[in-house]
């Protein structure tokens, strides 16, 4: 076989693989029934933990459904059924949720601690292939995630079963996530220094320029002194102001070319005869994403904050947003 064949060949099993665990998915979709939305409501309603468990590679997976409902407005955390057999069910009280997660439901380090689990009194939720086991006999509610086959080719390798407990995850996430009416801006509350988070923080307030910092003239000020404002705070741009403090208008750099351009005698005149009335400006309440969105909008490079006096208060350059990694 050629290395061009060899190729074609990897290519076509790895379509295969990737339909073979789609298929799975959509027949769990299908099977899908109250069980579900049951098992969403006791997750919302619970007034304790939520706790994910399982062995092997479906612990693998409980540890990404606990990560993700933790961070989706849920109090969640992985057990380790070894562990909690150890002492470590120490942490389960009976105002929680235990989600157990078993293809077959007979693993045994999971089995051995659902008595303790229903001595305790907390819900168990299962997460397995097999109606008839242990598991799914003694679990409050079961979540069917049983599949035809493995994509392994001996059928041993948890692939395919794995996949579709990490979706049935996913699809009790975010379903419970709905329930809680859990916002934008509380997933930036639990992801700070992700670039959501900093989209939905950060106000302009925060990276703004300002006081020393912000070029500023009066309207009466001369061209000479607004052109040396303008130049000496290294924005290529001045706010102009009348004698209350109230923005008034802007002068850019890009205006002081076009007066060059014009071939007049401008040194000579007021701020308030060479500016461009009614820039561009943003509130100090405005987050720093929008304040990107609008110069990426107009094609401008800085944008002045004013109070709700319309008072410059602030100036921010496009750079410093890039910079945040809006």
């Amino acid at each position: 076989m050629s290395a061009t064949s060899k190729c074609e060949h990897i290519t076509e099993t790895g379509k295969t693989i990737l339909e073979q665990e789609a298929q799975a998915i959509f027949m769990i979709a299908k099977r899908l029934d109250s069980n579900f939305s049951n098992a969403v409501k006791l997750l919302a309603s619970c007034k304790g933990k939520i706790i994910i468990s399982g062995m092997g590679k479906s612990g693998i997976i409980g540890q990404k459904i606990a990560a993700t409902m933790a961070s989706t407005g849920s109090t969640a955390l992985f057990l380790h059924p070894a562990d909690a057999a150890h002492g470590d069910l120490g942490i389960v009280d009976h105002d929680d949720v235990v989600v157990c997660l078993s293809k077959s439901g007979t693993t045994e380090e999971l089995n051995f601690i659902i008595p303790a689990l229903r001595q305790i009194g907390a819900k168990i939720i299962a997460m397995t292939g097999n109606q008839r086991s242990f598991l799914a006999q003694n679990a409050d509610i079961m979540l069917d995630t049983d599949i035809e086959k493995e994509a392994c080719p001996y059928d041993l390798a948890p692939t395919t079963s794995t996949t579709a407990m990490l979706a049935m995850g996913d699809a009790l996430a975010i379903c419970l996530m709905q329930q809680k009416n859990f916002t934008q801006r509380d997933f930036a509350l639990t992801h700070p220094k992700g670039s959501l988070g900093r989209r939905l923080t950060v106000k302009v307030t925060d990276i703004m320029a300002k006081d020393h910092a912000l070029p500023l003239v009066a309207e009466s000020a001369s061209v000479t002194d607004l052109i040396l404002e303008m130049t000496s705070k290294r924005y290529g741009v001045s706010a102009v102001v009348n004698s209350e403090g109230r923005l008034c208008g802007i002068f850019t750099d890009g205006d002081l070319r076009r007066l060059v351009q014009s071939g007049r005698e401008f040194l000579c005149l007021s701020a308030g005869t060479v500016m461009t009335a009614n820039p561009k400006t943003v509130t100090t309440s405005t987050m720093a994403k929008e304040c990107l969105d609008i110069l990426e909008t107009y094609r401008i490079t800085q944008l002045l904050v004013c109070d709700n006096e319309q008072r410059p208060v602030g100036i921010v350059h496009i750079h410093d947003l890039v910079t945040l990694g809006l």
